[in-house]
């Protein structure tokens, strides 16, 4: 960086001595190559958690409210799935649940790829969405809520140690849109932590066997965000800073009818809400990156 920094000292100087056309062009191309190092450095900074390189595990949970919630709940799972494309991420569907009538009551997919965890760890929370209802036959405006829960997929064991008596297994058929996601075999697998309530579900590899092993990773991993979260709770605690994170606590809201998108967390707006359902949300995973630290 300190070489393209003089180098474009260079042509500021020479330009200010003689200008010319091709020496304004030349400096214009030498500052984005260096705001792009600029951030890539930032985020190199940003990105130094102990999962951060690594790949992820993101759910997306439909809220209360019937066909409405299971609609919004399936349109945030094709915002990331066009999200992570846009990245170069591969998508993995490991548990899919349809709606009662449309849309999903869930999903869970695998995203493979540098720094997925590190970027989507910032969607975690719940996301409100305001419209007037194409289920309403009156047009009503209503709102829906779906939240997002983003893991590391871990690669080795961890510390988390599981009691076998604290869990209950349960096997089932896995379902699918048509078809279109899973396959339909009776070895789907839904692991329930029973002190804590946390389930992890996987439907999607060949066998039992497999989907319970990812599932019990997955809940492993859920495990360890949770420790991780009381933890920081406990330190919050102490500094006198606890902030609440509770259904009604949204982390963004999408106006559909104002043409507004706003993350609560750090003031950032979009109006563009046909190009963030399509996956633009790189901006708002950006500004509350830079406002974690």
């Amino acid at each position: 960086m300190d070489r393209k920094t003089e180098d474009l000292d260079f042509l500021i100087e020479m330009f200010e001595l003689e200008p010319a056309d091709r020496l304004a062009a030349d400096i214009a191309s030498g500052v984005k190559s260096l705001e792009k190092l600029v951030e890539t450095s930032i985020l190199e900074t940003l990105l130094k958690g102990e999962f951060d390189n690594g790949n992820a595990i993101l759910t997306v949970h439909s809220g209360a409210g019937g066909t409405e919630a299971q609609d919004w709940a399936d349109m945030l799972y094709r915002m990331y799935t066009k999200y992570c494309n846009s990245r170069g991420y591969t998508t993995e569907v490991l548990d899919y649940q349809e709606g009662d009538m449309a849309g999903i009551k869930g999903v869970t997919l695998r995203v493979t790829g540098d720094k997925a965890y590190g970027y989507l760890k910032a969607e975690r929370g719940v996301h409100r969405l305001v419209r007037h209802s194409p289920f309403d036959a009156n047009n009503k405006r209503h709102t829906s809520f779906a939240s997002i829960e983003v893991m590391p997929e871990l690669e080795q064991d961890t510390d988390i140690i599981i009691n076998p008596d604290d869990l209950r297994i349960d096997t089932y058929r896995s379902s699918g849109a048509g078809g279109q996601h899973v396959n339909k075999t009776d070895s789907a697998v839904r692991i329930t932590h029973i002190p804590t309530g946390i389930v992890a579900a996987c439907q999607n590899e060949r066998s039992q066997i497999q989907n319970r092993e990812t599932a019990m990773k997955m809940l492993k991993a859920k495990l360890l965000i949770k420790k991780e979260e009381e933890n920081q709770k406990n330190r919050d605690e102490i500094q006198g800073e606890l902030k609440k994170i509770e259904w009604g606590s949204q982390i963004r809201s999408y106006v559909f009818d104002e043409s507004r998108i706003k993350d609560h967390r750090t003031g950032y707006e979009s109006f563009n809400v046909t190009g963030v359902m399509n996956g633009d949300i790189h901006d708002f995973i950006l500004e509350y990156l830079k406002r974690s630290v």
